[in-house]
């Protein structure tokens, strides 16, 4: 696979401006992007268009969590916008996930619906602290399962659960994995982070990258960078 199909950048910026401005920087440097709850609340399903619009892919990250029909009809509406890939929170249920998985595959049916496992800015800790029994690990590989068995074809997870839901559950399944920062940048918000390259390494599908490009003084330079990091596990095949 194509480096630039593993990579996801986040456009946690507050308008469309910006987002145009890195989005035009990062180029050819990436095809994904992830429109969240920032910027959809602020420029709403008019930014999805026009990236879609531009030839690029849409990750709409906005982890619906309600009761079945209501998830439902937002994964139409969200079909209907063109996005490629989006999430629910897999502790929504059985129900509602079987929901938008149906109403996926009945508004555009490549689109990939993702089930949201444990955040990565929690811990075991907090987990404890919100009445989850058993720490993170046990809670991902719980939702996954709960998540697969229910039509989904992939989860959002930190890296650090990768390997074992890939030991779990195979080679099929779509891992995501944010809180990935490049050596020596900052958590930030994160809890539970880790490289590009080991992100890769420990069987993500994707990785989603935010302020560590969107920040950066040259955003195309990071990219490319992230991209070779990415590379690294997964060489291009030669075209000679």
């Amino acid at each position: 696979m194509d480096p630039r199909e593993r990579l996801i950048i986040a456009l946690d910026v507050p308008t469309a401006t910006a987002a145009r401005r890195i989005v035009a920087a990062v180029g050819d440097s990436a095809y994904i992007y992830k429109v969240g709850m920032q910027l959809y609340t602020a420029e709403g399903p008019a930014v999805v268009r026009e990236l879609v619009g531009s030839g690029r892919r849409v990750f709409l990250d906005l982890k619906y969590h309600d009761i079945p029909n209501t998830v439902g009809a937002a994964v139409r509406e969200a079909g209907a916008l063109g996005v490629s890939m989006l999430t629910v929170h897999a502790s929504g249920g059985g129900r509602m996930l079987r929901a938008a998985v149906e109403a996926g595959q009945s508004a555009k049916a490549d689109m990939l619906v993702l089930a949201v496992t444990v955040l990565t800015s929690l811990d075991d800790a907090e987990l404890g602290k919100v009445g989850v029994r058993g720490g993170v690990l046990d809670q991902v590989l719980r939702l996954a399962a709960l998540a697969l068995s229910n039509g989904c074809k992939g989860v959002v997870a930190s890296a650090l659960e990768a390997g074992a839901l890939r030991e779990e559950f195979g080679p099929e399944i779509t891992i995501v994995t944010p809180g990935v920062r490049p050596a020596g940048s900052g958590p930030h918000d994160q809890a539970r982070v880790v490289t590009p390259a080991e992100a890769i390494a420990a069987g993500a599908s994707h990785i989603v990258v935010g302020r560590p490009i969107t920040e950066a003084l040259d955003q195309a330079a990071e990219a490319r960078a992230i991209l070779g990091q990415i590379s690294s596990q997964y060489p291009v095949p030669s075209t000679q």
